[in-house]
């Protein structure tokens, strides 16, 4: 008699109570096609339901039973016989979920694109086929521009396999060629380089950036370093066979470089040499969906799992970055000659018979005036829009939208009122507070700065660029480029001059990573100037300025982070967000107040029948209290709801919602938008 065979199947649920794997006969039938990663089709419980999953591991049935003594389920169905969830990848996601006390099967769905059965097949046939000739030679040697060559050729060949180093890299803060009329930031263009020196020692590579536009620059890079065949390209815009292709290709055991967003740290990629990740204290790198696991903290679980080399490379470090250059796990690397972008504070000044400050101050009107006569200029502003928000003309209070309490504010395409949350039409509107029926408006968008500045310098072209109408490229010449943080273009050549609008503004936000979301912005706008070209700071003063005009932003890192480890805030601990049912939140505490190094704060209340409590605990109490809140999650998922006779069913919600590392509840309810540009 045939030995049996035993599939362990992962299940495409997000129910924590199905967070496990699950053992399920396999058929005759399906022997062949029933290997670990493929796509399975398995029946749950009763009644003919069927639920999507991965096989993990095939044992037999012999040497490993089921661990029951009754009869195991038998598989309905292997649909498809390509292993598309790597085992490297399922080790990754297993860790990275139990980290964040999450459920594997989230992370499974960002790191396998849904199936194109066209491309699949077609992808399969090739397969089969004789092998084609290999592509285009990859250079035997690819420099590093800017740096060290010693240093380079450590982080792209290290002397010994699994002995990659982790770094964080400062990029050159100017606008280079990418490619012949491509021009982007240096940072970008190195993180290339450092990618194709790494396949050229025979290893793949994944590099991962915020969002479309540094893709498109890297992608650019990449043109003039390698074949294209050797790249592939994971994108969430991308059509969805053409993602599926680019996925099919990491499966190939050829070394390639992977690029991508957060989710190309979850792609399969044969003998990884470098990880590296452009800007990691963007925020686009948070995963939005459960379980919310932040891009780093993907790239740091899967450098120590991989043992290759680790790049976070920006223009001015996160505290979370600078944080792990103090501990020693990071080492610093700079550019040759030290290149310091300095960022010169303007005082704002008082105008002639009048209170307020001037919002571009005499200096940086005349600076602006003679870079105009040599190129193009770049203002950066905080909002995007024409007039951003309003008040009421008698008492002063903003003016709200009736429907939803949101702030209106004017907007390029209609000069009527409306909600910036809902987009209603204030058309009647009338002041809750006195009964006003006037408005006035209260600062200035990128459509008005745009409007005053072309008056202003009569024969200069005005381009805007913002999350209306966002540019990737602005033309040269006697232009001004008035653009939100994030939205800013390149020119050829770089920006002769560029000033820094409302930092005042900025600043003022209520946030706890205001400070160093701030100088991240203004970095990145100042590195799009040319060499030699005048960067001016508007509204800013105090340490902050300081360290920006002495070429230092890692400075305010450094006492951002000082400060919280005082205040016992994030990244200096870690932090849960417990939410849901006073009782649940309740015995969800209860759970890890008896640890050391775990403290609470709260619980508040969010809406009626629901609070929400932070847990903060040091670093290496991390896994007690993952494990702890994920129990806890269990038996809120499992717990009956009571039923009211004669009450009509509803939608169940959960009892309780835990995430990890959000400091979402540390910011105020009016600052939790994303960069104005995106």
């Amino acid at each position: 008699m045939t030995a049996g065979v035993i599939a362990r199947v992962l299940l495409d649920s997000p129910l924590p109570q199905l967070d496990r794997l699950f053992d399920y006969r396999v058929p005759e039938r399906w022997r062949d096609d029933a290997q670990p990663g493929v796509r399975v089709l398995v029946p749950l419980r009763s009644a003919g339901r069927q639920a999507k999953g991965w096989i993990i591991e095939v044992v037999p049935e012999t040497a490993d039973g089921p661990g029951f003594d009754g009869v195991l389920s038998e598989l309905d169905e292997v649909v498809s016989p390509v292993p598309v969830l790597d085992p490297a990848v399922w080790q990754l996601v297993r860790r990275a979920a139990d980290r964040a006390a999450g459920v594997a099967s989230d992370l499974v769905r960002l790191a396998v694109p849904p199936r194109q059965v066209r491309v699949e097949k077609a992808w399969a046939a090739r397969q089969g086929e004789p092998a084609s000739p290999p592509p285009a030679a990859v250079p035997t040697l690819v420099s590093v521009t800017g740096y060290a060559a010693d240093v380079m050729a450590d982080l792209v060949a290290p002397a010994l396999a699994g002995t990659g180093r982790r770094v964080a890299l400062q990029a050159i803060p100017a606008p280079v060629e990418l490619a012949p009329g491509r021009w982007g930031p240096a940072g970008l263009r190195t993180l290339a380089e450092l990618a194709a020196a790494t396949l050229a020692g025979g290893r793949s590579a994944i590099v991962s950036v915020p969002d479309y536009r540094d893709l498109d620059h890297l992608e650019v890079a990449l043109s003039g370093l390698v074949d294209a065949q050797r790249v592939a390209r994971l994108d969430a815009a991308q059509p969805a066979g053409a993602r599926y292709a680019a996925f099919l290709r990491t499966l190939e055991s050829a070394p390639l470089i992977v690029i991508g967003n957060r989710s190309a740290l979850l792609a399969p990629a044969p003998e990884l040499g470098l990880i590296a990740l452009w800007d990691d204290g963007d925020p686009l790198h948070v995963e939005q969906h459960a379980p919310g696991v932040h891009a780093r903290d993907l790239a740091l679980l899967r450098q120590e799992q991989a043992g290759c080399s680790l790049v976070l490379a920006s223009l001015a470090p996160s505290t979370d970055t600078q944080r792990l250059l103090e501990l020693g796990w990071l080492s610093p690397v700079e550019p040759l000659g030290r290149w310091r972008r300095r960022i010169t504070p303007t005082e704002q000044r008082a105008g002639a018979g009048d209170a307020a400050p001037a919002r571009i101050p005499s200096t940086a009107w005349r600076a602006v005036a003679e870079a105009l006569a040599q190129g193009p200029v770049l203002v950066q502003v905080a909002r995007p829009g024409h007039t951003p928000r309003l008040a009421c003309a008698t008492c002063g209070e903003t003016a709200r939208c009736a429907s939803c309490g949101g702030p209106l504010a004017v907007s390029r395409s209609t000069a009527v009122p409306s909600c910036r949350w809902c987009g209603a039409l204030a058309v009647d509107w009338r002041c809750g507070t006195c009964g006003g029926l006037r408005l006035r408006p209260l600062g200035r968008g990128s459509g008005r700065t745009a409007e005053e500045l072309g008056r202003a310098f009569p024969g200069a072209r005005v381009v805007v660029s913002d999350g209306e109408t966002p540019l990737q490229e602005a033309p040269g010449g006697r232009t001004l480029v008035v653009a939100t943080r994030g939205a800013e273009p390149v020119v050829a050549g770089g920006y002769r001059a560029v000033l820094l609008l409302d930092g005042e503004s900025m600043l003022a936000r209520e946030s706890l990573r205001v400070v160093e979301d701030c100088v991240r912005w203004w970095c990145t706008a100042a590195a799009l100037a040319a060499p030699d070209a005048p960067v001016l700071l508007a509204g800013v003063s105090g340490p902050v300025a300081t360290a920006l005009a002495t070429g230092h932003p890692e400075r305010v890192a450094a006492r951002e982070l000082a400060d919280r480890r005082q205040l016992r805030f994030p990244p200096a601990v870690r932090v849960a967000a417990v939410a849901g049912e006073p009782a649940a939140v309740q015995r969800a505490l209860a759970a890890v107040e008896g640890l050391d190094g775990v403290d609470v704060l709260g619980p508040i209340e969010l809406e009626e029948g629901r609070v929400r409590a932070i847990v903060r605990f040091d670093y290496p109490r991390g896994s007690e209290v993952a494990a702890a809140l994920k129990a806890e999650l269990v038996r809120g998922a499992t717990a009956r709801a009571p039923r009211v006779p004669g009450a009509p069913p509803r939608r169940r919600v959960p009892a309780l919602r835990v995430r990890f590392d959000d400091v979402e509840p540390f910011d105020d309810p009016g600052g939790r938008a994303q960069p104005a540009g995106r």
